[in-house]
């Protein structure tokens, strides 16, 4: 398929999905005929899926093949969509085309100034950093991304998707199905790579493909010197970020503040002292992997950390839900072994008392995949006060071998003399974490997939406030 024109119209089949939805009310936003169906629309929560998604253009219909119409330009998919989704089937029989997500966005990308973030860890919160200071600083971005912007949600919307008038569009690139090797973007952007949903080796390929389309057309891209792995693809030092990147932006003088972070950055033999509404050292990297993007797109080094400053984060990334009777509770994204470190480590920066840090592992593959390297980094991020809780893996659906608990992890933790307990059902893990919090305490949750995990949180703050 050619480039995009605002006479075709597209079909996302499972449109409620994070990176679908976003996708699809851009284009909307761009003013293209969009529609799309999704099972969580027949759950008790889909009303209000559809209705933000209809409040950007965006047409729904059920998932029953209904909507799928001959004059549509092509129906588009993600990798979790199977072949014997009616949607599938009557577009076959229509004889109607088919494009993966990731073609859609890069044409997407072809089409206006992209900037792509990619890495294993703090993609959305990175993306949605960028976006923020591009929007302060008037330049109207817009932006596709992973995980919901807390200022855009508190507007109303899914939060994962804007579609501005400026020329900037900042999108999240996923490494997890291989298709970041699709994109070559005008600024891309290298975070780290460590070993999450593949073998690192195979993940390198991937990062190298990405580079060289990059650095073929001789666009910029941006690399974490402090990540083994992702500086190799340095092109040059200018275009780099950490701490010790001399040449390019550089981050120094780490201080948490409470539930915030205060450090300085370096450009140019310019300093400036900025403040992060967020906790955690990580976030300070992230921080300065945003401004290295935003200083190449011509923003002063001065506006991007008074940005910063108010930036009100990204949906379960680290989300703090309160203080109850003492007793703090933190809504947590993190899943592979570096995010789910990282996590800890924030808590611990403002938690008087222990970490109490819940995960829930998703799919038996991945956890199998992950075992050794998840109870590595819990074991090492822990102190000998904190404790961890895991309940069992939480199970999409399928036909996969079902040969590992949790209960498997929380062994191998206790060998490690880590505090660990183990309760298959997630409600009665919530339970002991409550009577085994004190006042000071942090109860972290942990873990990715599961659209429930917030509402668990929320169950966890209710029973303490009680």
């Amino acid at each position: 398929m050619s480039m995009l024109s605002q006479e075709q119209s597209f079909f996302f089949v499972g449109v409620a999905g994070s990176g679908m939805s976003a996708i699809a009310e851009y284009l909307a936003g761009k003013g293209f005929s969009i529609s799309g169906s999704d099972r969580k629309f027949s759950s008790a929560d889909g009303d209000a899926l559809r209705a933000q998604l209809e409040m950007t253009g965006v047409k729904v219909f059920p998932q029953d093949g209904s909507g799928i119409q001959k004059n549509l330009s092509a129906i588009v998919v993600s990798s979790a969509i199977e072949e014997s989704n009616p949607d599938i089937k009557r577009a076959l029989e229509l004889g109607i085309p088919r494009m993966h997500r990731s073609e859609m966005l890069a044409k997407i990308s072809e089409s206006v100034k992209t900037i792509c973030v990619s890495g294993t860890s703090g993609k959305s919160s990175v993306t949605g950093m960028i976006w923020h200071i591009l929007h302060e600083a008037g330049l109207s971005p817009s932006i596709l991304s992973g995980a919901a912007l807390v200022s855009l949600e508190k507007q109303g919307r899914i939060g994962n998707s804007f579609t501005g008038s400026g020329e900037w569009l900042v999108a999240e690139a996923d490494e997890s199905d291989g298709t970041l090797v699709r994109y070559s973007p005008e600024i891309g952007v290298i975070l780290n790579i460590g070993k999450d949903h593949k073998e690192i080796a195979e993940l390198q390929e991937i990062f190298a493909t990405f580079s060289n389309n990059i650095t073929a057309k001789n666009k910029t891209l941006i690399v974490n010197e402090a990540d083994e792995l992702a500086n190799a693809f340095s092109v040059n030092h200018l275009d780099d970020f950490g701490l010790e990147a001399k040449a390019g932006v550089q981050g120094m003088d780490f201080k948490p503040e409470g539930y915030s972070i205060a450090f300085r950055v370096r450009h140019q033999g310019e300093l400036v002292s900025c403040k992060l509404p967020l906790p955690g050292h990580h976030n300070m990297m992230n921080a300065l992997a945003a401004i290295a993007v935003a200083l190449k797109v011509g923003v002063s080094l001065r506006q991007c950390a008074d940005a910063l400053s108010s930036f009100a984060g990204i949906h379960r990334r680290h989300q703090i839900l309160g203080t109850f009777h003492g007793v703090t509770v933190v809504d947590d994204f993190a899943h592979n072994p570096a995010k789910i470190a990282a996590s800890i480590r924030a808590a611990q920066d403002f938690t008087k008392g222990r970490v109490l840090a819940y995960f829930q592992p998703h799919g038996f593959g991945p956890t199998r995949f992950l075992r050794n390297d998840l109870v590595q980094a819990i074991s090492e991020a822990l102190r000998s006060q904190d404790a961890a809780f895991l309940s069992e893996i939480y199970y999409a659906g399928g036909t996969v071998s079902r040969d590992i608990s949790s209960a498997d992890l929380v062994r191998d933790l206790l060998a490690k003399n880590v505090a660990a307990h183990y309760s298959a059902e997630r409600l009665e893990c919530g339970h002991r974490m409550v009577q085994f919090a004190k006042p000071g305490d942090t109860i972290l949750v942990m873990g990715a997939r599961d659209p429930s995990l917030s509402d668990f949180a929320q169950k966890i703050a209710e029973e303490l406030a009680k």
